[in-house]
């Protein structure tokens, strides 16, 4: 069922929230963290993905982004499809120790939905918001910097790798995004 939180304007940037089913705490491990940082770039270099701001938290990943390239709304339906694929290959093979709990959680989610085989990690929503202004971007990317913080992983967003907070603090980041220009600050 779609919601008014939908990519329209393909060209344009938008915020998103993309959620594992069942709010699964998957990426609390480092292996998917990286699996998600590994397609991310890809993105960025094949698929014309420009990242603005982003941040992996355990279940859930925000994301400011724009296409230069191809549609937003299918780089991000490839982007899901294929990091889904390479997290399940990686609980299936790796040395997960909820592996029975985790792939009964994601058959579960997958039988509600027709759409689905078997199996799904991803929420079908990505709570798409239109970015469109200055006062709301600088908003979204301090929540989404702020969000390791608010959880208590950090006292400072610079110091969470995995998101873009060392980047606007001037500092190199794990991935490279474009860094916006309005000033960083520090809360």
């Amino acid at each position: 069922m779609p919601t008014g939180y939908q990519i329209k304007e393909q060209d344009q940037a938008y915020y998103l929230t993309l959620r594992v089913v069942n709010w699964v705490d998957i990426f609390s491990r480092k292996v998917y963290r990286d699996i998600i940082i590994e397609n991310l770039a890809y993105c960025q270099r094949n698929k014309g993905l420009e990242i603005f701001a982003y941040v992996i938290m355990s279940n859930h990943i925000h994301l400011l982004v724009r296409s230069s390239r191809d549609e937003l709304s299918n780089t991000i339906r490839d982007f899901k499809s294929y990091t889904a694929k390479e997290i399940f290959y990686q609980i299936e093979t790796g040395e997960e120790s909820r592996r029975e709990w985790m792939m009964k959680v994601f058959q579960i989610a997958a039988s509600s939905h027709k759409r689905n085989a078997g199996r799904q990690l991803w929420a079908h929503d990505n709570h798409a918001m239109h970015v469109y202004s200055e006062k709301f971007t600088k908003q979204k990317v301090n929540y989404i910097h702020q969000n390791p913080v608010r959880a208590g992983i950090v006292n400072n967003p610079e110091d969470y790798i995995y998101s873009s907070a060392s980047n606007y603090a001037g500092e190199t980041g794990i991935l490279n995004v474009i860094v916006l220009s309005f000033g960083w600050e520090t809360i």
